[in-house]
C-alpha cells in the first residue's frame, strides 16, 4: 500500500430540518391549537483517531464527505428525526487545519480522540413554540440552519520518540533492523527507503521506545533534490534526533564531514525548531575502519560541533545496545522534566487570586 501522509478534503455537515406550522384538527376538536413540531438536527462530521490506520490513503481519492440533512417537523407534535453523524477514521498523529483560515481544527495525538470537523445545522422551530395568550393561532415557524462547510488539510506526523537523520546509504534502515523488529528494505544503492518506517525498541520487558526512519536527505533538498523535505514533518514530534553518518564511505571523493554539515544545513532551512531539538551524532560502519580511534577523532575535530556522539556498526551490532540504553535514559529524563513542569503549571493554576 502506498504511503500517503497528506491530503485535502471537503466536509459538509447536514442542514437542520425546517419547523412545521400545523394545527390540531380532530373530530369534536375544531380549534385544537398549534401542533407543528421542530426540525431535526443535521448530521455533523467528526474525525476519530484510530491506531489501526497508518496512512491517509483513504482520503487521497475520497475527498468529499457529506452528512445528511435533518428531517422537517410535522403536525401532531411530531419532531423531525436528526441525521446520523459521519465519522472519519484517521491515523493517530493527523493534524487537521482549515485551508481558508489556517485555523488548527484538531491534532489527533491519541487513539480514540474525537474532533468535530463540521457541525450540523440546528433544526427550525415549529409553530407550537410561538403560541401565547395573545397569539393563540401562530402561523410562523423557522427554517433549519445550514450545516458548516469546510475545506481541510490533513497532514500526518508520525508519533515517535526518536528520529533518524542522514544521507542515503548512511545505514539508517540497517540500524533500525538491528535494534527493533522492523524490517525496512536494505540495499547497496541510495534511496532504498521511500517512506517512513517505525520500529519499537525494547530495552527491557517494561521499557521501550519508538524510532522513526525517514528517507535520506541530500544537499539541495530544500530546492527539491532527492525526495526533498516532504518527510521531515514526521520528525516534528520526536524528543531526540540521531544523526547517522557513514564514517567509512566506499566511493572515492566522499567527505563525511561535508555531508554531515549538509544535512544540518537542510534541517535548518526546513525548520529552526527541528534544528534546535536534542541531536546526537552516530558514526556508523566502524567495522570498515582500519585505524578506528584515529579516524573518529579526526572526524570529530573537523566536524567541530560539540554534541554527544556514539560509534556503532549497525551490521554486526557493535555499540548499538549501549546507544539504545543511553536513548532510554535520555527519554526517561525528558519525561520526568515534563511531568515536573506539568505539576508546577497545575499548582500555579490552582492558586486562588487575592
Amino acid at each position: 500500500m502506498k504511503f500517503i501522509d497528506e491530503s485535502k478534503i471537503e466536509v459538509i455537515a447536514g442542514n437542520g430540518g425546517n419547523g412545521a406550522a400545523s394545527f390540531r384538527r380532530e373530530k369534536y376538536i375544531a380549534k385544537g391549537g398549534p401542533d407543528g413540531g421542530d426540525g431535526g438536527w443535521g448530521g455533523s462530521v467528526y474525525a476519530l483517531a484510530d491506531r489501526n490506520i497508518n496512512t491517509l490513503v483513504d482520503y487521497r481519492f475520497a475527498r468529499h464527505h457529506r452528512a445528511r440533512n435533518g428531517e422537517s417537523g410535522r403536525g401532531a407534535d411530531c419532531y423531525g428525526k436528526g441525521a446520523d453523524d459521519v465519522i472519519l477514521r484517521m491515523p493517530v498523529g493527523t493534524v487537521i487545519t482549515d485551508i481558508n483560515s489556517g485555523e488548527l481544527i484538531a491534532d489527533l495525538t491519541r487513539d480514540g480522540q474525537k474532533a468535530l470537523l463540521a457541525r450540523g445545522g440546528k433544526g427550525g422551530l415549529g409553530n407550537l413554540h410561538f403560541k401565547s395568550s395573545t397569539n393563540r393561532a401562530p402561523r410562523q415557524c423557522t427554517p433549519g440552519e445550514e450545516g458548516e462547510h469546510r475545506e481541510l488539510q490533513l497532514e500526518l506526523k508520525i508519533l515517535a520518540d526518536v528520529g533518524l537523520l542522514g544521507m542515503p546509504n548512511a545505514g539508517k534502515s540497517t540500524f533500525i533492523r538491528a535494534v527493533s523488529a522492523a524490517r525496512p528494505k536494505v540495499a547497496d544503492y541510495p534511496f532504498t527507503t521511500l517512506h517512513p518506517n517505525l520500529g519499537v525498541v525494547r530495552v527491557s520487558n517494561e521499557k521501550s521506545f519508538v524510532i522513526a526512519d525517514i528517507p535520506g536527505l541530500i544537499e539541495g533538498a530544500a530546492e527539491g533534490a532527492g525526495l526533498g523535505h516532504q518527510f521531515l514533518r514526521h520528525l516534528a514530534r520526536t524528543r531526540l534526533l540521531l544523526h547517522l553518518v557513514d564514517i567509512a564511505p566506499l566511493y572515492e571523493g566522499a567527505d563525511p564531514v561535508r555531508e554531515a554539515h549538509a544535512i544540518l544545513n537542510e534541517l535548518k532551512k526546513y525548520d529552526e525548531a527541528l534544528y534546535e531539538k536534542p541531536r546526537w551524532l552516530v558514526l556508523n560502519k566502524i567495522d570498515l575502519l582500519q585505524d578506528r580511534d584515529a579516524k573518529i577523532a579526526a572526524f570529530l575535530r573537523e566536524f567541530g560541533e560539540h554534541t554527544r556522539h556514539f560509534a556503532i556498526s549497525a551490521v554486526n551490532g557493535d555499540g548499538c545496545k549501549e546507544l539504545t540504553y543511553a536513548i532510554m535514559e535520555h527519554l526517561e529524563q525528558v519525561a520526568r522534566q515534563e511531568d515536573m513542569a506539568a505539576a508546577e503549571s497545575a499548582q500555579e493554576t490552582d492558586i486562588p487570586a487575592l
